[in-house]
């Protein structure tokens, strides 16, 4: 068994301070090689029981470089500061005894317990053993990560190693055994059944924790052998209670049964009452069919002299249309000779028409053309007073000269304003571009910014929104107020941003910073208080610490491999400047690279610094306050997440500048633009004055010459329209004569209608004769017709009786075969199966000719369909009186019957099962609880012997009450300490752990050292 150790404390400050008695001749000196102090063993001479730690050699094992330790046969406690290797002895106990490396909490790889820098480490542990001790030798492979085994330095396997280990009841994993600094709390949240059980594993017999494993079981199958019987015991219970209240339904379900059954045998009858009823009407409808069908024979005899007549009316009246169309013939052909006179009379008309107009169209041109003349004879006087009246202008070229050469020079003066403009455009032009560039430019840096902002909204929602409030409120505030140190931060280079992250904490990254207390008092009070906010503020310190210069030198510390102090790096307004070296002394904090972390024993050594970074790591160095030694301690710097964005503020200003200068030269681009335009526009009405009094001069020059080539003109249309004359009395003797031929030929043109007008009357008073002639034909044809449609209407109306007979007979025939179909069915009777004769009471005759049985009409039931349906509906309702029953209840109540006596007979045997149990659970635990209670004792007995020797009193006791060994968990009462302290004893029911520490304070202080 390893030897248990305890780690103690750094001793405070107390003047009364009680130390266990040393014994010099246990004490082993340390062989480590690091500065280090010696950790005194402190132990007693004494017999080694099987399994003891005799000796604990490490080489490269944590902060070991060689060490071996001898420990004592009884209690061992090692003293020490803190970092001195402690618990590395600790942790060479559990890799030396095949434990796990996760189980220590340090580290999940064993390579990491290898002392930095070391590519191979070893752990030796000699334990006690009376035919000769075991020597375990654990070698840890840092690159593979393996460990390699020997036991009395033989090579071996793990599995081996663990089996020796196990043999010694070493138990590395339980914590009642081995408890190492990392697992207290572990060790403290342990349940009493888990205590009890690590208990028995530790110090107990290997039957033991077997006992109790197999009582456990037992408990386990006693548990469910009770749950089934109880359950079976329950559900036999209710099978029966449901048997007994569904006894009366199935009572009732045979009662219901009784009459379903009559209104079977009711329904099995009804048919063959319809299928009797359906055959004798099918009999009377027979004979009426057979009187209409001789009925519609008579009529049919009787129409055929009438068809005959008719025939002859019809020949005669196509002969008589036949002459009739060819007397319409005649007529359409002289109607159309009398219309072809008609048109050539009309032409001739038309043609004298025409002869006429043309003479008169004639006159009225005549009237015209001595108008015309008559008006450009006046038109030509007009325009020769006119030429008279006007004056001479050739005085005039010498004005039109002149306002030519203004106009020449007016349009040079536009032609060169036009270019100044198109210059002054060019110029805006490429100042605007130069505009476009710097905003991008500019947008450029605002994203990175906005980037930043995105990191805060991701990360402190709370913070953003405190943000946007105060850039709309900046006028509540008397003095600077600064944004989260997080953006206003401007690193110079974004690879130093975790050495910036690394040193400042997050809540102060994402801190407001104010000059003054009123001002924050003012932002906390509607932030926080009225808009629920979780925000950071801090002040700025009064007096500024931006630019205090530091303790040293940088140039000082470039041999060690710095090169910047943290204030350095960034670029930050004053107030937030000031305050991060004021509490976090950036200006004081040295940057290294990795040849600082190569030196830094030297660096901690010579430099004194208190803070240290190098590539990678954060180094902080303390000084001891009981022992004035440096204690040092590094971390790994964590990766930048919120100041990799870097804005280069000197370049956003200088952009700054660059776009007030270009918008200053666009103003005045645009001034000069618009001075331009005015001398133009006021250039451009001067040239359209001098070209209107330009205009004006050339038309009174030229209005002479334009007259005279007017009056030549229109002494040339005079000219023309006197030679254009015409002679009206030879135009109307020349139409006189024309017209008279054309009326000779008229006349004989109607001579000739007239004799075609007479023919064709007497061809259409034959016509009208003929037609007399068919009109009494066809009134005698249509005499003879109405009489035959009235005998015909007669026969159809006979033979639509006959055939909705004759259907009704076909109707009611399939209507029998199917009712006596359904009959057959009803009384499960084959096609050609014949009727019982118990159920036959005559033999008719079926209507379709063959002979067959009239069932019966089951002597005690109704005879008419009237009673049947009444009776049935009777029946019925008895029957759906009884409602909510189900066919299968019957079923279900027998089949519980017979699951009552099955169920019945299973619970015996669950019993006899229950009680043979139970009485192999009272066997298991006599063999458990006596051997437990035997250990209870000893550890009663080793517990007050202890206790004793402290002054104190204590005692472990073991309660056995039915319901402990039963149920097997911990009582309250299994395990009491009794600590005695003296007059102020308390009682079990009042124990304080507060109030018995403060006691023993007092008593510590009172009594002599």
């Amino acid at each position: 068994m390893a030897t248990p150790s305890k780690k103690t404390s750094t001793p405070s400050p107390q003047p009364s301070k009680r130390a266990l008695p040393r014994d010099p001749s246990s004490e082993v000196p340390s062989k480590r090689k690091n500065s280090a102090p010696q950790l005194p063993l402190l132990q007693s001479s004494g017999p080694f029981v099987e399994g003891s730690i005799v000796r604990i050699s490490m080489e490269n094992f944590l902060t070991y470089d060689i060490c071996e330790v001898s420990p004592g046969p009884h209690l061992n406690m090692i003293v020490g500061a803190n970092g001195t290797g402690k618990s590395s002895i600790v942790c060479a106990i559990c890799l030396g005894l095949a434990g796990k490396p996760a189980f220590m909490g340090r580290a999940d790889k064993v390579g990491f317990f290898v002392k930095r820098g070391c590519s191979r480490g070893m752990v030796e542990i000699e334990l006690f053993r009376a035919s000769g001790n075991l020597v375990i030798t654990r070698e840890i492979d840092v690159a593979k990560n393996q460990s390699f085994w020997f036991i009395n330095k033989k090579s071996t396997t793990q599995k081996i190693v663990e089996e020796k280990v196990a043999a010694l009841n070493i138990q590395v994993g339980n914590l009642c055994q081995f408890l190492p600094q990392d697992k207290v709390g572990e060790f403290a949240k342990l349940s009493k059944i888990e205590l009890l059980e690590a208990t028995e594993k530790s110090i107990g017999p290997p039957e033991m924790h077997k006992y109790h494993c197999e009582l456990k079981n037992l408990r386990e199958k006693e548990k469910q052998l009770e749950t089934s019987c109880k359950e079976k015991t329950e559900y036999l219970q209710k099978m029966v209670q449901r048997n007994e209240r569904y006894k009366q339904d199935v009572e009732r379900f045979y009662e219901r049964k009784r009459h379903l059954d009559l209104i079977e045998m009711l329904e099995a009858k009804r048919p063959w009452v319809e299928y009797e009823n359906v055959r004798q009407e099918y009999e009377e409808v027979k004979l009426v069919r057979d009187r209409v069908k001789e009925e519609v024979r008579k009529l049919k005899e009787g129409q055929i002299p009438v068809t005959c007549r008719i025939e002859e009316m019809e020949n005669e009246r196509h002969n008589l249309e036949a002459r009739i169309k060819e007397k319409a013939t005649d007529i359409k052909e002289a109607s159309q000779k009398c219309k072809q006179k008609q048109d050539v009379i009309e032409r001739k008309d038309k043609h004298i028409e025409e002869l006429q107009q043309a003479l008169i169209v004639k006159q009225n041109e005549e009237l015209d053309r001595q108008r015309r003349i008559g008006n450009t004879r006046k038109m030509i006087e007009d325009l020769q007073n006119e030429l008279k009246t006007t004056e001479n202008c050739e005085n005039l070229q010498p004005q039109i000269d002149a306002i030519t050469n203004d106009l020449r020079r007016i349009q040079d003066e536009k032609a060169l304003c036009e270019g100044e403009i198109i210059d002054k455009r060019r110029e805006r032009e490429t100042l605007e571009k130069e505009k476009k560039s710097v905003d991008d430019h500019i947008v450029r840096f605002d994203n990175l910014m906005n980037q930043k902002e995105d990191k805060l909204r991701q990360r402190f929602r709370d913070t953003y929104d405190a943000v946007l409030w105060l850039r709309n409120n900046r006028d509540k505030f008397k003095q600077r107020v600064c944004e989260p140190i997080m953006l206003t931060i401007n690193m110079k280079d974004n690879k130093n941003a975790k050495y910036i992250e690394n040193h400042i904490p997050s809540n102060d990254l994402r801190a407001f910073v104010f000059e003054s207390q009123e001002d924050m008092e003012v932002f906390l009070k509607e932030v926080r208080d009225n808009k629920k906010l979780r925000v950071n503020a801090v002040i700025a310190p009064k007096s500024s610490y931006a630019d205090k210069a530091p303790s040293r030198s940088l140039n000082e510390l470039k041999q060690y491999g710095f090169f910047s102090y943290l204030r350095e790096l960034f670029d930050a307004p004053d107030p937030v400047m000031s305050y991060l070296c004021c509490q976090y002394h950036i200006h004081e904090v040295p940057v290294g690279t990795e040849k600082t972390r190569e030196r830094i024993e030297r660096v901690i050594q010579e430099t004194r610094l208190k803070q240290i970074y190098t590539a990678e790591e954060k180094y902080v160095v303390k000084t001891s306050f009981y022992s004035n030694k440096v204690i040092s301690s590094n971390t790994s710097l964590k990766v930048a997440q919120f100041l990799t964005v870097t804005v280069d503020l000197e370049q956003r200003r200088h952009l700054e500048e660059q776009l007030k200068e270009i918008h200053r030269k666009l103003q005045a681009v645009d001034s000069g633009l618009i001075a331009l335009r005015e001398t133009s526009k006021h250039l451009e009405h001067k040239d359209n004055e001098l070209r209107q009094k330009k205009k004006e001069l050339l038309e009174r020059k030229t209005k002479k010459r334009q007259l005279e080539q007017k009056i030549s003109s229109k002494l040339g249309s005079l000219k023309l329209m006197e030679q254009d004359t015409c002679n009206l009395e030879e135009e109307e003797r020349k139409a006189s004569t024309k017209i008279k031929e054309i009326n000779v030929q008229k006349a004989k043109l109607v001579t000739e209608l007239t004799n075609l007008i007479k023919i064709c009357t007497s061809l259409h008073i034959q016509k009208v004769d003929l037609i007399l002639q068919n009109t009494t034909v066809i009134s005698e044809k249509n005499k003879l017709e109405s009489d035959y449609m009235a005998a015909s209407s007669q026969l159809r109306l006979t033979e639509q009786h006959f055939i909705e007979l004759d259907e009704n007979r076909q109707r009611l025939l399939q209507k029998c075969k199917e009712l006596m179909k359904r009959a057959r069915q009803v009384c499960n009777l084959g096609a050609e199966q014949t009727l019982p004769q118990e159920y036959q009471t005559q033999v008719p005759t079926i209507p379709n000719g063959h002979n067959s049985s009239l069932p019966m009409v089951f002597q005690d039931l109704p005879n008419t369909l009237d009673e049947i349906d009444a009776l049935l509906t009777e029946e019925r309702s008895r029957a759906s009186c009884f409602t909510g029953l189900n066919p299968t209840i019957v079923q279900e109540y027998t089949k519980r019957e017979e699951e009552i006596e099955q169920l019945t007979e299973e619970l015996k045997g669950k019993k006899v099962e229950l009680d043979q149990y139970r009485e192999n659970i009272s066997q298991v635990k006599e063999r458990w609880l006596n051997p437990l209670k035997e250990l209870v004792e000893k550890i009663n007995e080793k517990f007050s012997n202890f206790f004793s020797s402290m002054q104190c009193a204590g005692e472990v006791d073991l309660h056995t009450e039915n319901e402990l060994l039963q149920n097997l968990p911990y009582s309250e009462k299994m395990t009491v300490l009794f600590v005695y302290n003296g007059p102020h004893m308390l009682e079990p029911n009042t124990w304080n752990l507060k109030a018995f520490q403060r006691r023993r304070r007092r008593i510590t202080f009172t009594q002599p050292s």
